[in-house]
């Protein structure tokens, strides 16, 4: 007895051992990735606060007030509100403000896609552990919002003017972190000029970019020690500048220097709240790039490195400013002492780059989250890491943020104007989050609306406070992050709005079961050898592209798939939950139903061999369907269920796996009714293609089971008959067209804008890696 329990304790100690190793190897990862904006704040912050009038108020008075606000905002909004309580709202270790609109979406019906399935809330990631929303009383207020569809449309207008104001942040970040880092060289280089400066920060800028298909994981292991030593050095300078400055600054912690400040102030004081916001910025990309991290880790780095390196940065700094008033331009450099001025330039430098790759990665998983729930046009999303999940690079998006970031740099060369940008896009999301945060505490955590309330009126009315200040210098710059926010909302609805459109038109025409069945097993034409996967983005009834390819050819593949890959409003679905698996009318007519469901967080690689999983996934569904049939337990209706194949589960399979190259041997193996011109024409395709040519190939086969029904056998035959034949790839290629009825916003909208966007982003074949030689295209007008 008391051996296994030494055993029991030996084993949680191994496993114990093994979560702190990982969680502080997660905490020193997320220095190089999530932390970096945040830590490179000093550079800027009381160069930007004393910018305007306060200027008029140098005295000792003013900079312990400004450094009191500067404490409780560093320590009410990144430690209490995100670090506590925002980051513990994850969407199964996602953040940002689509991962909080995806959360609400699954807990009550907000989405405005209509391809939702009882089926997806079966999900392992559906629901959180103990958040059952199937079980959750129906709130007067979920009735509400719910019901109005205007509301649920402006809570999709507010996620999107959000996630807009992250890419915002993602253009203005590196800007001035580079430039703040730059500049510190006239301290000491007083001959050189402001267009010097512009033209290296531009250089390190575009040498940023240039790095970021390298992947999110090297960049980190590489940046998170510049982070480290960066943050105790400002640490320890800043300590040195209280004791070698004035000590009597800790007395500034009391709030009350705040009330003296404004009183002392006024409005004056009111306005320079901009620029004192800027030492929380970052922390919205904190939470927006939690999914190269855990929640966990980032609070051990915040709690144990960030908080107290910053806060006595801000405070030496304060107590630098309140014996050298006449210094508050140069605030950061000027407080550096100079023996150690150049290495700090250096770290400087370095740690703004940091900063920059931070908001960069946030910006790339935002525009993810909006690609994959229907609100982004469609581009290349590259996974750059094959054993971490969730580190992408988006090169479109990249060259994007790099062209507006040099164009900020130079058409503003200032880094105050920068900072008048900045601060609105930071606060803006901010305000954003709590909002939305307030929604999640009554539909997810299904708290007291009194909670969320609380929640609200408390960092809502801090919040809006800073807005409102910000919004004062929207002449002085603030009116970038403004036009940049309202480009890619306009290009983000414009694509939901069209793509609604599209699946409503479809839905409204979907040609019904009932037909199908009168056509025969022949469908009314000729069956000719090979699997024809016809893509849809109907979950339910049968496309009328279908009645429309029927109609102009007299021809019809053996075996019919119609595929809908369609999104999840979670960060990923398991391998083994991906594929739903139903039946179109009875067996002979040989026509299957196949979902595939991914997360906003997956990303479909090139190397999956869609193809056999699918054929693969169909085996199995055929033989479950025949146990369930025997048993009488299986639904007989023309569209039958759909049932989730795990494709992990090889065992009790009715078909074999071979690789290719492997001798016959006795068995019995259905010979290709490709003709040599066709093989010829494969062949050269996968040479040209490297994609292709490095994918596994396999054969089927089908076991010799003699329990195996006979109908189950020769239905598998005719499936591994049809994949040895080849597999055509049947999408529709549609012509999107406004009613001649319809109002002039809508024409221009569908006509001008929906059309523009189609044709300059990647075609769906592209973004499904779908092979060209194998690929049909039905030519359709909609008129929506």
């Amino acid at each position: 007895m008391d051996q296994e329990r030494g055993m029991a304790s030996d084993n949680q100690r191994i496993h114990w051992k093994a979560y702190y190793k990982n969680l502080f190897l997660l905490a020193y990862q997320s220095f190089g990735v999530v932390h970096g904006d945040l830590s490179t704040s000093p550079l800027y912050v009381y160069q930007s606060a004393s910018s305007g009038k306060l200027r008029n108020h140098q005295d000792e008075e003013t900079i312990f007030g400004v450094f009191s606000l500067i404490f409780w905002t560093f320590t009410l909004i990144p430690l209490l509100k995100y670090v506590i309580i925002v980051l513990s709202a994850n969407d199964n270790g996602e953040g940002g403000p689509f991962a909080l609109y995806s959360l609400l979406c699954r807990h009550a019906k907000f989405s405005l896609l209509p391809n939702q399935q009882a089926a997806d809330e079966e999900l392992s990631t559906y629901y959180r552990h103990g958040q059952m929303s199937r079980n959750m009383i129906t709130s007067p207020l979920k009735r509400f919002l719910e019901k109005h569809k205007r509301l649920r449309t402006c809570l999709l207008l507010i996620v999107l003017f959000g996630a807009c104001m992250v890419i915002g942040d993602g253009v203005l970040t590196p800007a001035i972190s580079v430039l703040s880092s730059i500049s510190g060289l006239q301290v000491r280089a007083k001959k050189l000029h402001d267009a010097e400066v512009i033209i290296m920060a531009c250089i390190v800028l575009v040498g940023l970019f240039a790095l970021q298909h390298r992947g999110t994981h090297r960049v980190a292991f590489l940046f998170a020690p510049v982070v480290i030593i960066w943050l105790l050095c400002i640490g320890v300078i800043g300590l040195y500048n209280v004791i070698h400055w004035n000590p009597t600054i800790y007395h500034s912690l009391s709030p009350h220097y705040i009330i003296k400040f404004f009183r002392r102030t006024g409005r004056d004081g009111w306005i320079s709240l901009g620029g004192i916001l800027l030492c929380i910025t970052g922390t919205e990309a904190v939470f927006a790039d939690l999914g190269h991290s855990t929640d966990s880790s980032i609070k051990v780095a915040f709690v144990a490195v960030i908080y107290p390196c910053l806060v006595l940065q801000y405070m030496g700094q304060a107590a630098f400013l309140s014996k050298n008033f006449s210094d508050v331009s140069t605030s950061f450099y000027g407080s550096i002492p100079e023996p150690v001025f150049w290495p700090i330039f250096v770290l400087a430098t370095l740690a703004a780059i940091v900063a920059s790759q931070a908001i960069i990665s946030a910006t790339f998983s935002i525009v993810k989250q909006c690609y994959a729930l229907g609100c982004f046009p469609r581009v290349k999303v590259v996974h750059t890491s094959r054993w971490i999940y969730g580190q992408i690079y988006i090169p479109e998006i990249n060259w994007i943020l790099m062209v507006l970031c040099l164009a900020v740099t130079v058409g503003f060369h200032d880094t105050t104007l920068i900072g008048n940008a900045y601060g609105i896009a930071c606060i803006t999301v901010m305000f954003v989050t709590t909002w939305l945060m307030a929604l999640i505490i009554i539909f997810v955590w299904q708290k007291n609306v009194l909670f969320a309330l609380l929640f609200l009126i408390f960092f809502g009315s801090i919040e809006a406070v800073y807005l409102s200040s910000s919004i004062m210098k929207v002449p002085q710059g603030g009116w970038a992050p403004l036009v940049l926010s309202f480009v890619f909302m306009v290009i983000m609805y414009v694509w939901h709005y069209g793509t609604r459109r599209k699946y409503q038109f479809d839905l409204q025409n979907k040609v019904s079961t009932k037909w199908i069945l009168t056509l025969g097993p022949s469908l009314g034409i000729v069956r000719v050898p090979g699997i024809g996967l016809i893509y849809t983005e109907l979950v339910t009834g049968v496309l009328a592209i279908f009645s429309h390819f029927v109609t102009n050819l007299p021809a019809f593949h053996q075996v019919l798939v119609f595929v809908c890959v369609k999104s999840v409003p979670v960060p990923y679905v398991p391998v083994d939950e991906r594929y739903l698996i139903g039946r179109i009318g009875p067996r002979a007519y040989r026509m299957y139903r196949c979902i595939v469901r991914y997360g906003y967080k997956d990303v479909q690689r090139d190397d999956d061999n869609f193809e056999n999983q699918l054929v693969m996934s169909i085996a199995k569904f055929i033989q479950m369907e025949a146990e369930e049939t025997s048993s009488g337990s299986y639904d007989t209706s023309p569209e039958g269920r759909m049932a989730v194949i795990r494709t992990s589960e090889t065992s009790g399979s009715r078909l074999v796996v071979r690789d290719a190259d492997e001798n016959v041997g006795d068995s019995t193996i259905v010979r290709s009714s490709k003709s040599e011109t066709l093989r010829s024409l494969q062949s050269l395709y996968e040479q040209e293609s490297p994609t292709v040519s490095r994918r596994r190939r396999v054969r089927f086969e089908v076991s010799e089971a003699d329990s195996m029904d006979p109908q189950v056998r020769e239905e598998l035959m005719a499936l591994v008959e049809a994949k040895q034949a080849g597999v055509a790839y049947i999408m529709g290629h549609s012509y999107i067209k406004a009613r001649r009825t319809s109002s002039f916003l809508k024409k221009f909208v569908i006509n001008v804008a929906y059309s523009f966007l189609r044709k300059n982003c990647r075609g769906p074949a592209v973004a499904l890696n779908i092979p060209h030689i194998s690929f049909i295209e039905v030519g359709m007008i909609y008129y929506v």
